[in-house]
């Protein structure tokens, strides 16, 4: 049976944006708003949300990129945020990152074989003629030519940037890689391919991936565990078939009946959301959602919902689902 990889309880991080002279008081940005969640080794977990509810916030913090506000984040059961600068550097060689814009996350001065190395350099201990080999494995494993070795990034397409990119990652063999949207800055007809190629590694090497997206159709695709995000909450999370199949929460069904059949003679009911996503520096009360939701009560205004399981290892988040599994 597979262990936890990662657990995080109760994730907080807010920004500060301070008031001036005709601004007001000092606010917070609650972008990652009391996040917990658990992930086994070997699994894909998807996070899926629209643009700004806190997901891309939630990776970074998850590897102390940016540092929490609140919360714990186990990794191998060590609390990560209470680890010394030293301590987090080497546990880095464990968990990496794929980050969404391949051409940002490159630096245009080194060569690809010398960004692929940099992890090689700093975690391996390697020789230069061991990393050397190893750069040029890394090359064959995500489908680069060993000809372009002396190559900077704007000599590529999006597609072969981002798999330079995979490549880095996979560098020193992390058991942890966090996929930040790796797909949606690149070409419709090249993304299958980037999707097949880290599914192919994921079984290889037994990787553990969190995988964000907006794309509930590129989730599908590869995850096997999906949580929903609204303004920096998890509102619903589920097994991938479980999901799909009775999604529970308002928000979760909006998102899913806007995803294309492929069948053009079947047809879904849209359900179109109102308004637009409130302003995380000043949240709605109770339910976040509640502004948007057509079954809002009186209730989601005044109280937060809880968490409740309306299957096995089903969460919801949502007060039309109040009496707990077994209850």
């Amino acid at each position: 049976m597979n262990q936890n990889l990662l657990e995080v309880k109760n994730l907080k991080k807010y920004f500060i944006t301070k008031g001036g002279l005709f601004s007001g008081p000092t606010r917070y940005v609650r972008a990652v708003d009391g996040v917990s969640f658990s992930l086994k080794e070997g699994d894909i977990f998807g996070i899926v949300g629209e643009s700004g509810c806190g997901k891309s916030t939630l990776g970074r913090s998850i590897l102390r990129l940016i540092d929490a506000t609140d919360g714990e984040i186990l990794f191998e059961g060590r609390d990560i945020l209470k680890l010394s600068k030293e301590e987090m550097r080497l546990l880095r060689q464990k968990m990496q990152i794929i980050f969404q814009d391949p051409g940002a996350s490159l630096n245009p001065r080194m060569t690809v074989g010398e960004i692929i190395q940099e992890p090689l350099d700093i975690f391996s201990g390697k020789n230069e003629k061991e990393k050397e080999m190893k750069v040029l494995e890394l090359m064959d494993m995500v489908g680069i030519n060993h000809s372009y070795i002396s190559r900077f990034p704007h000599e590529f397409s999006g597609g072969q940037r981002q798999r330079i990119g995979i490549a880095r990652a996979l560098a020193v063999m992390p058991k942890l890689i966090i996929c930040d949207e790796p797909v949606s800055a690149l070409d419709v007809s090249v993304r299958a391919q980037v999707l097949n190629l880290i599914n192919e590694l994921k079984q290889e090497f037994n990787l553990t991936y969190i995988f964000i997206s907006h794309d509930l159709s590129v989730v599908n695709h590869i995850c096997n565990q999906i949580a929903v995000m609204y303004l920096g909450r998890i509102v619903e999370i589920a097994e991938k078939k479980e999901l799909f199949e009775n999604p529970t929460h308002p928000y979760t069904q909006a998102l899913l009946s806007a995803i294309p059949m492929p069948d053009p003679s079947l047809q879904r009911e849209r359900i179109i959301l109102q308004g637009d996503v409130p302003n995380p520096a000043n949240p709605p009360s109770g339910c976040h959602f509640h502004q948007r939701c057509p079954y809002a009560t009186e209730r989601c205004i005044r109280e937060v919902p809880q968490f409740t399981e309306v299957a096995n290892d089903h969460f919801v988040m949502c007060h039309l689902v109040d009496q707990p599994l077994n209850s």
